[in-house]
């Protein structure tokens, strides 16, 4: 494989195009990664494929000029991300100890990505290059801080990441057409600042907009804080929000209306991309991306999760109106994947945010926005969504059928809940499930047990969770495969103590029969209401008080409740309790 079929990292590759410079440069805190699951890698391949020039610089030194000015200056715009995971999420446990390991970086140690990775890498281009064109971020660590945010990292209210980074233009959300709107606007020597997802610094508000709660008032007055996060929540669906308007000092944050979702041909046309399912060799000699392990053999349904979990941002990243790929453009990328030299017949994942969220939508929210007095699937499933497993039970079938396909798993998590409510097919769905796409185990993100604790996080209750396992044991029973569920649980979430965890603890061994291990302890990350508790110690929709552990060791605590294994008879550990000695 030729190194130019990638998106050009060095001058040589750049000059290899017959190119002398380039329009475009995106720098990202992950590896080079070819592929549709690589925000930088999507975003480059549909500017390339638009006409302009884009290179990538990816985790580039931040102590030398080395590598941010290898490519030279663009014509149009700098795009910065922090990579796949926010830069702070990526660095640290949710105890706040560094991260040893990264799956992004090439060798799988965690030393190529700085902390607070959009504003390093905005400061380092304005430091080597003087008076650049405009500095745009995008990815998920911009996206998640362009309003005032909690930060737990340094347990404060920060500012817009744009006051902080010094950039010029926030694309938040997924930017695909809203960075070619910006690209064509900055070729044509235009304003681009009236482009739907667009965020930008003012002194003039723009009429109609809505005005947040300014950063010193949120930073004086938790209320406040809570009543723009649901003002900034309930304006992210592309068919209702409105632009909102929020003061820093004397300058204020424009947040331009979201843009539209992406139609499907327009999502089959990116899916349609040249990706090379590969690390760029230029960052592939530095070692391998453990990434690639599950993603280069993965397939991407579906866009969007209508289960706005409390502690889940994939709402107002993603967006809360589901959109899927047709399964034309699905059977493609899967024959697709047969032909690569290191397949060997196995698709790690076919699904999304959620697997079972493919192929139907409520259609008064596709015509007329989303609902502005409930959710789609919580407390219950609104009967206007009408859950139909259907399409995914026909994609699933067909993916079996092609030739050099030995499996393909359901990896991606799925809402038991809604497998129940789909009367027509919903058992169809299942039996598909476990016979031919599970891969030993299924995960399932039930999260917690206690009616309490669940309310907080939005999940269903304790009932459908059991159901789903009857079903699923009676038909792996059945087809005489031993497979399981796989459980995972949250720790130390708002509202969450010891004696939860304890129930938690006894509901797992006597209803589930499991000794659980895939439990977290609950990290707040920015712009999810689970994290509006947790600073607050409200509840949002209430504003009740709501316990909040905040010790670290406690906080951890809570995990070890569940996780420790009990000592087992004869153990050294059962004979030193019995004997009272001391154990050192």
């Amino acid at each position: 494989m030729q190194n130019n079929v990638f998106l050009p990292t060095t001058m040589d590759e750049v000059r290899q195009r017959g190119w002398e410079s380039l329009d475009i440069i995106l720098v990202s805190g992950d590896s080079y990664i070819d592929t549709p699951f690589n925000g930088a890698a999507v975003i480059g391949r549909v500017l390339e494929h638009a006409g302009y020039h884009v290179g990538i610089i990816a985790q580039p030194e931040i102590t030398s000029s080395a590598d941010i000015t290898r490519l030279g200056e663009p014509r149009l715009f700098w795009g910065v991300t922090g990579g796949s995971v926010d830069s702070m999420v990526a660095n640290y446990t949710a105890n706040r100890f560094p991260r040893r390991s990264d799956d992004y970086t090439p060798g799988g140690q965690n030393d190529r990505r700085p902390d607070r990775a959009v504003i390093t890498y905005t400061n380092l281009i304005r430091r080597f290059h003087k008076n650049t064109v405009p500095i745009v971020l995008g990815g998920i660590e911009a996206s998640l801080r362009r309003v005032v945010h909690y930060d737990f990292w340094s347990n404060s209210l920060r500012r817009s990441i744009l006051f902080d980074a010094k950039a010029d233009y926030i694309l938040y959300g997924m930017a695909e057409n809203s960075t070619l709107a910006l690209a064509a606007a900055l070729n044509a020597g235009e304003d681009p600042r009236s482009i739907r997802g667009l965020c930008y610094i003012s002194r003039d508000r723009p009429a109609n907009y809505i005005e947040l709660p300014s950063f010193e008032e949120v930073s004086a007055d938790k209320l406040a804080f809570i009543r723009m996060f649901h003002a900034f929540y309930e304006n992210n669906d592309p068919i209702t929000a409105h632009g909102l308007v929020q003061a820093h000092g004397d300058r204020l944050l424009i947040q331009n209306p979201p843009a539209p979702h992406a139609m499907q041909a327009e999502l089959d046309a990116v899916y349609a991309l040249p990706f090379q399912r590969a690390q760029h060799p230029y960052y592939e000699k530095y070692g391998p991306v453990k990434a690639l392990e599950t993603i280069g053999f993965s397939i991407s349904t579906h866009r969007g999760c209508y289960g706005e979990c409390n502690f889940c941002a994939i709402a107002v990243h993603e967006g809360r109106t589901v959109r899927w790929r047709s399964q034309e453009s699905i059977l493609r990328e899967a024959t697709s994947l047969t032909h690569l030299a290191n397949f060997k017949g196995y698709i790690s994942d076919v699904g999304g945010p959620t697997a079972n969220m493919y192929g139907f939508e409520c259609r008064k929210k596709i015509k007329s926005g989303v609902c502005d007095d409930k959710r789609c699937i919580y407390p219950q499933i609104c009967p206007a969504l009408k859950p139909d497993h259907l399409p995914q039970v026909e994609l699933l079938r067909k993916i079996r059928q092609i030739p050099g396909v030995k499996k393909a798993f359901v990896a991606s998590g799925i809402r038991y809940d809604m497998i129940a409510a789909d009367e027509a097919h919903g058992d169809d769905y299942m039996d598909e499930l476990v016979e031919h796409h599970v891969s030993g185990q299924l995960k399932v993100a039930p999260e917690h047990t206690d009616s309490r604790v669940l309310e907080l996080m939005g999940k269903p209750d304790q009932q459908s969770l059991l159901q789903f396992k009857q079903k699923f044991d009676e038909l792996s029973a059945r087809t005489g495969k031993k497979q399981f569920l796989t459980y995972y649980m949250i720790a130390a979430h708002p509202g969450c103590g010891e004696m939860e965890m304890q129930r938690l603890k006894r509901f797992a061994h006597s209803e589930l029969q499991i000794h659980p291990e895939q439990v977290q302890i609950f990290t707040p990350t920015p712009s999810t209401y689970s994290t509006l508790m947790y600073y607050t110690g409200l509840d949002p929709f209430t504003l009740e008080e709501v316990f909040v552990e905040r010790d670290q060791a406690k906080r951890d605590r809570q995990k070890q409740i569940v996780v420790e294994k009990p000592a087992q008879p004869g153990s050294r550990r059962t004979t030193l309790r019995e004997s009272g000695r001391k154990k050192y």
